[in-house]
């Protein structure tokens, strides 16, 4: 299939444009895409960011501004959206500037090189092509299909088109059952843990993994009073090893060149052959590592998964069809909930 039929690349249209580009946002989105603005000869003309956060600072030798300065000074522009939020006024404060200017996001990884572009698609087409036709539902082949074309084209309506509530996902998907034995990687500090006791109160087991020491301190404070909770401050890898993490931002703790030794561990060592009836991956980008070292924990008890496909631009592939050599048994579907860009797009697999 010709996923991108008709769509031009975000980054053919802002190197073709003739209007002053915009950057909105100063993190590490718009560091990313700045480097590739490099890569193709783009040339920003400045930097804006929501009102409240405008206090005259500088980025990359840009003084950030208002949005109205820029509309004061230019008229007409293209604003580049470099960051991501999944807070309900965030978003809609994004969408009402986007009903006033033309508003494209540059798809940039949370974790590797691979940007999302004409190359990366026309390379992978088979790919993509082969995991959307293990997908189980109409449903799923729709936010398949927006999902890439929102990447490829950085155009917001693909996104809205294709974004559902998480509950829709957890009543007429996953179904948890009581009972359930529940393995959380990634557990931060307990957040999905009741998010899976809102759904299942009357589980059976919980073993939950969480390498930042920070996080992992909450976690423990968070589940004392919790009855079968196996707590390891750990990340799951494809193998028994020390890994080196970037523990600044405890919520998105992940493995980096410099930072702190952090344990990492194969699933599979740490359960022992223990049952495990349903799983949550959010691991920062390790996912396909993470299933090389639970593959015993899936082939032998096949575990309902709900997985984080977004964090590499290849996860959206890989991740089914490295499922689905494991248990080709497996049913896949796939979400996209409330978040701007394409972050919490989630495999579900049962």
């Amino acid at each position: 299939m010709n996923f991108i039929e008709g769509l031009s690349s975000v980054w053919d249209v802002l190197k073709k444009t003739d209007k002053p580009i915009i950057l909105y946002g100063m993190g590490d989105g718009a560091d990313k895409v700045l480097r590739e603005f490099d890569k193709l000869g783009i040339e920003p003309f400045g930097v804006m960011a929501s009102d409240d956060f405008v206090r005259g600072q500088s980025f990359h030798g840009f003084t950030v501004q208002k949005l109205s300065d820029f509309e004061t000074e230019l008229g007409e522009f293209i604003i580049a959206l470099c960051f991501a939020s999944q807070l309900p006024d965030v978003t809609a404060h994004i969408k009402s500037v986007a009903l006033r200017h033309k508003m494209l996001v540059p798809s940039v990884p949370v974790f590797g090189e691979n940007i999302f572009n004409d190359a990366f698609y026309r390379e992978n087409r088979e790919s993509f092509s082969r995991a959307f036709d293990l997908l189980a539902d109409e449903k799923s082949r729709g936010v398949f299909r927006d999902i890439i074309r929102f990447q490829y084209s950085g155009e917001l309506n693909h996104l809205e088109r294709c974004t559902t509530d998480k509950q829709e996902a957890f009543e007429s998907i996953l179904r948890l059952e009581p009972g359930e034995s529940y393995l959380d990687l990634g557990a931060y500090n307990g957040d999905t843990i009741d998010e899976f006791l809102s759904f299942c109160p009357d589980y059976k087991s919980i073993t939950a993994f969480e390498p930042s020491p920070k996080s992992f301190k909450k976690l423990q404070e968070h589940c004392a009073a919790m009855h079968d909770v196996n707590l390891w401050q750990t990340a799951s890898y494809n193998r028994n090893t020390v890994l080196t993490f970037n523990t600044k931002s405890s919520r998105n703790c992940a493995m980096a060149d410099e930072g702190t030794p952090v344990q990492g561990a194969r699933v599979d060592t740490i359960l022992c052959g223990q049952k495990i009836t349903y799983a949550k991956l959010d691991v920062e980008g390790a996912e396909k590592e993470t299933f090389e070292g639970m593959e015993n924990t899936i082939r032998l008890f096949k575990p309902k998964l709900n997985v984080a496909a977004y964090h590499r631009s290849e996860d959206l592939f890989a991740l089914i069809l490295q499922l689905h050599g494991l248990n080709p048994d497996y049913k896949f579907f796939l979400r996209h909930h409330p978040y701007i860009p394409h972050w919490d797009t989630n495999l579900y697999c049962i």
